[in-house]
């Protein structure tokens, strides 16, 4: 057991030594947004205001660039991004948190969380550059139902996924043996990219996790979302690694039921929203009723016969580890190891049920056709035969005039073009369905 300090090196020396390369003149970034223009404005919470604009910043991945490359002077690179601009004199946001979260970004470097681009401390102002998310923060497809239409479940399924990799790795395969716990894991922190792929951010109230402390605790003054704080934190001052995992598995149960953790559905019922009702539907076996109502009605892209909603083994596993993420204590919650695997292992159930789901619709589908086509080739042969006996008729009454008259008949070519359609027929049908069973394919073939 031991207390945790937070040390930060005074602004100029880091700024000198470290984050020269990051900085970013204010005057360029007004130039990017008009001025801080609502035009540009994307999302506000907390008092911070989000900003999507066009804008210079250190090229990291490309440092050899050409652009930017005079004296004195970082390689650059030109693209869209996030500019978020901390309030000044909030309670929830001040130096210390800012600095935080630029500390904390420079120490992670992981597919699952947002990139840091640059930062900008001028006159008043304290902003933040990191990547863009062309599709956007997590927690946009909450308020509108058709877009969590979007959000398929194997979407959501892929989501929780890559944040929980992102968590993995904060907890267990940093270098050096560092541990980070997040402390602010919810929706608003998540990002999508334009693949689908899930980031993580929101770095400011983050701490590092001495090395080889990692069943320690640390016991420091509490600090979160009522919905999303650990109960054993709050209630003791005491934080782990565990703490993340509890806000984690609240996440997971909004991905579920679609609805957010403060909904007054929710709240109504108990005031710390989603989790405690979450955990107690599944203790009662109630907790299907919850499931986002939009997950039940997914169909296949062609609606032609079959349901594809949650493959019911992935959705078991995926209730299973919610549970014990939002378990009373620490102790009794899994690592983000765990968690990863059993999440993968979710996904993995959904996929493999959407490769039978199509199997399934494309033999019934071929079924539904090859019966049709035997169908339509039962009848053209009985046409046939039909047409056959009325040739032999009318061939011979041809004979007999020809005894009589001993002029050649006008030979009738009805059979013959009725024959020719015939085999027209056949040969479109053979286009449209070209893997009959053997036997269709006998008796389009005449046998």
């Amino acid at each position: 057991m031991f207390s945790f300090v937070t040390l930060f090196f005074p602004f100029t020396y880091l700024q000198e030594k470290k984050w020269n390369h990051l900085k970013i003149r204010l005057s360029d970034i007004k130039l990017a947004t008009n001025d801080l223009s609502e035009t540009y404005k994307i999302a506000s919470w907390d008092g911070c205001t989000l900003y999507r604009a066009e804008l210079d910043y250190f090229d990291e991945e490309n440092p050899s660039a050409e652009q930017g490359k005079d004296k004195g002077e970082h390689p650059k690179g030109h693209n869209t991004v996030v500019i978020r601009r901390y309030p000044p004199g909030h309670d929830l946001y001040g130096e210390e948190e800012f600095f935080t979260e630029i500390e904390m970004l420079m120490s992670v470097k992981h597919p699952n969380i947002v990139t840091l681009l640059g930062f900008c401390v001028e006159d008043s102002e304290m902003i933040l550059v990191t990547e863009n998310v062309s599709n956007g923060y997590l927690h946009d497809y909450f308020e509108n139902a058709n877009d969590m239409r979007i959000l398929t479940w194997e979407k959501r399924l892929k989501i929780c996924v890559d944040v929980a990799h992102a968590l993995k790795y904060l907890h267990h395969e940093m270098e050096d043996q560092k541990v980070i716990i997040h402390r602010d894991i919810w929706i608003n922190n998540i990002v999508v990219d334009e693949n689908w792929g899930a980031k993580i951010g929101g770095f400011k109230d983050t701490v590092f996790l001495p090395p080889n402390q990692e069943d320690e605790a640390l016991y420091i003054c509490w600090h979160g979302r009522p919905s999303y704080i650990d109960p054993e934190y709050e209630k003791n001052d005491k934080l782990k690694r565990e703490s993340d995992v509890y806000s984690f598995g609240v996440v997971l149960f909004e991905i579920l039921c679609g609805r957010r953790a403060l909904d007054p559905i929710y709240t109504e019922e108990n005031g710390r929203g989603l989790g405690p009702l979450a955990k107690q539907s599944f203790w009662m076996g109630t907790l299907e009723d919850m499931i986002d109502p939009i997950l039940k009605e997914e169909t296949c892209e062609n609606n032609f016969v079959l349901k594809r909603g949650p493959n019911k083994e992935s959705l078991h596993t995926f209730m299973n580890i919610a549970y014990q993420c939002v378990a009373e204590t620490q102790d009794q919650r899994p690592t983000m190891k765990v968690v990863v695997k059993e999440l993968e292992k979710a996904l993995s159930f959904q996929l493999n049920s959407v490769v039978k789901s199509d199997y399934v619709e494309e033999k019934s589908h071929a079924s539904v056709i090859e019966t049709q086509v035997v169908e339509l080739s039962n009848e053209l042969n009985s046409m046939n035969m039909t047409d056959k006996s009325e040739n032999f008729e009318i061939h011979n009454k041809e004979n007999m005039l020809h005894d009589q008259t001993d002029d050649p008949a006008e030979p009738d070519c009805s059979g013959d073009m009725w024959v020719q359609e015939s085999q027209t027929l056949r040969k479109a049908a053979t286009r449209i369905w070209p893997n009959m069973s053997e036997t269709s394919a006998q008796i389009w073939k005449g046998g």
